[in-house]
């Protein structure tokens, strides 16, 4: 009766250490974000910023089941990305990669296949690292003629074929244009943008989960 009261005292805790050592126990997958300026959250406060605001949604939706690293910097180009991109992989080893990339280049007038060139590296290094990868598309202001622009357009299309990963073909949809959603620099969207970025780069990152 002895050992048998004994027994029934120590097998629950000897379960339930099991459990908490359980190899599947599953831990937080980790989203990484790299992109410029229009994901660093130039000119607003970083809670207001649709990255943060990807977090607050997983957080309710999945608690506890992913982490979003945001490594973007204002001003980044696609060759400023490839520089870092080693390091970042190595120290944050993501599940999933966001590239938000290509509108700096874009605008200085680089010349579209160093571009593409650069973006098809970018996943490269991504893939390799075993992370799934999400590319947001990009357009130019007209100004800068159809020719450049639909070559530019077109990198993203190429790239996001030939490497198989998701393409939000046009981040800024809904908002480029539209005067109240952008900063007086006619750029950078702002605050009030910041939810309708969420919107569009939502489905795209959930379905690389």
């Amino acid at each position: 009766m002895q050992n048998r009261n004994l027994t029934s005292r120590v097998f629950p805790r000897v379960l339930l250490l099991g459990l908490c050592f359980s190899p599947f126990v599953v831990s937080a997958k980790t989203i990484m974000i790299v992109g410029d300026s229009l994901s660093a959250g130039y000119g607003i406060q970083p809670q207001q910023g649709w990255v943060h605001l990807l977090q607050k949604r997983l957080e309710q939706q999945y608690p506890k089941q992913h982490k979003v690293v945001n490594a973007s910097v204002s001003g980044e180009t696609t060759s400023g990305a490839l520089a870092r991109l080693p390091k970042l992989l190595q120290t944050h080893r993501p599940d999933v990669v966001v590239i938000e990339l290509g509108g700096n280049d874009g605008l200085r007038g680089q010349p579209p296949q160093m571009i593409q060139k650069n973006l098809a590296n970018l996943i490269q290094h991504s893939q390799k690292a075993k992370a799934k990868v999400v590319i947001f598309g990009m357009k130019m202001p007209p100004n800068y003629g159809s020719a450049y622009s639909k070559a530019f357009e077109n990198n993203y299309k190429v790239v996001s074929q030939q490497y198989k990963v998701k393409l939000l073909p046009f981040f800024m949809e809904g908002i480029a244009g539209n005067k109240q959603l952008m900063q007086k620099d006619l750029i950078h969207p702002n605050a009030k943008a910041q939810p309708i970025l969420l919107n569009n780069a939502y489905p795209y990152i959930k379905g690389a989960l």
